[in-house]
C-alpha cells in the first residue's frame, strides 16, 4: 500500500505541475508589447493511473502584455478517498523576455488525505532562484544530494517550463518543439527534462469541447541533478525509464504549444494526464512569437 500511495502522489504532483511538458527555443522568442492585448487559455486534464481514474485538474494561463500568470488546481481520489485522496494548487507568475519566460514567483500547496500538507513558495531574481520557503519545514535526510547556487541559475519552475516555452509559427505539428532540454527546479529538486522528437500525429476526438487536430509526441528523459535521495524508488524508476512521453498541441490564435497528453510509467501502471477540454479567449494573436 505504501508503494501505491507513493507513486500516486508522484503522479499527482507531476500532473498538477505539468513538469514533464514543454520545450524552449530562446533565440527565436521575443516578448510582444502590452499593446498586443491578452490571451487566456483554460485546459482541463483527466488524470488516471492503471485502471483508476484519479480525477481532474484545471490549468489557466493568462498573458497580458509581457506578463504571465499560470494557475493549476487539482483534486484526486480513489474510491471517494477511502484508498487515496490528494488536493493541490499551484501558481507561477513572471514575464516573457527575449530569452524566454522569466518567472518571478512560484507557489505549490497540497494536502494528502486531509491530514498531511505542505506549502512551498519560491522567488526569482535576475534569472536565478532567490529564496525558497517550505512549511512545515522538515529535517533533510543526510544523503540528499545538495543543491548548489550555481545549479539555480537560469532555471524554470515546472509551470512556466510546461506552458510558456514551447512555440512555433507552424500550427500543423512542428516536431522541432520536441528537440530541447528544460532546466527545472521545483523548490526541492533540480533536474533536466531532455525532449526528443518521436512523431507527429493527428488527434481524432468527436467529444464536444475536446481537442482534435495535430499533435507532436516527444520522448522525455528525466535527468536528476540534485535535491534528491539516490535510493528514492520514484526517482530511480523515472531515471531508468525510456517510456515517458508528452504530446504537445498548438493553441489556436497563438504560437504556443501546450501539453495535451503526459504518459508516466510507474510500477503500479501507466499514469496519464489527457486534455478533456481547452478554451482560448482574448485578442492576443501570439503570446510568444
Amino acid at each position: 500500500m505504501w508503494a501505491t500511495r507513493h507513486y500516486m502522489r508522484l503522479l499527482a504532483v507531476a500532473a498538477l505541475t505539468c513538469g514533464l511538458g514543454g520545450a524552449y527555443e530562446g533565440h527565436r522568442a521575443h516578448a510582444q508589447s502590452s499593446s498586443s492585448g491578452s490571451a487566456r487559455i483554460v485546459a482541463v486534464y483527466k488524470i488516471s493511473v492503471g485502471s483508476f481514474n484519479l480525477g481532474n485538474f484545471r490549468v489557466t494561463t493568462t498573458v497580458r502584455g509581457d506578463g504571465y500568470d499560470v494557475r493549476g488546481q487539482g483534486r484526486f481520489s480513489i474510491l471517494e478517498g477511502l484508498i487515496y485522496s490528494w488536493n493541490g494548487t499551484t501558481t507561477s507568475r513572471g514575464r516573457v523576455t527575449p530569452e524566454g519566460p522569466e518567472p518571478s514567483t512560484y507557489a505549490f500547496k497540497f494536502t494528502d488525505g486531509g491530514k498531511k500538507g505542505e506549502s512551498l513558495r519560491m522567488t526569482f531574481n535576475d534569472g536565478a532562484v532567490r529564496s525558497v520557503s517550505i512549511t512545515p519545514r522538515k529535517r533533510q535526510h543526510p544523503r540528499i544530494i545538495p543543491v548548489t547556487q550555481e545549479q539555480l541559475k537560469g532555471v524554470l519552475d515546472p509551470l512556466s517550463g510546461a506552458f510558456l516555452t514551447a512555440h512555433s509559427s507552424n500550427p500543423n505539428g512542428d516536431l522541432n518543439v520536441c528537440n530541447r532540454t528544460l532546466p527545472v527546479f521545483d523548490g526541492r529538486q533540480r533536474f533536466d527534462l531532455v525532449l526528443k522528437p518521436k512523431k507527429a500525429v493527428m488527434v481524432h476526438n468527436k467529444t464536444r469541447g475536446a481537442y482534435a487536430g495535430p499533435a507532436v509526441i516527444c520522448r522525455v528523459k528525466f535527468i536528476p541533478i540534485s535535491g534528491y535521495h539516490p535510493d528514492d524508488p520514484g526517482i530511480r524508476h523515472l531515471t531508468q525509464s525510456n517510456e515517458i512521453e508528452v504530446w504537445l498541441i498548438p493553441v489556436k490564435r497563438t504560437q504556443m504549444y501546450v501539453p495535451y497528453r503526459i504518459v508516466l510509467p510507474t510500477p503500479v501502471g501507466y499514469g496519464t494526464a489527457v486534455v478533456t477540454s481547452i478554451q482560448v479567449s482574448g485578442s492576443r494573436r501570439a503570446s510568444i512569437d
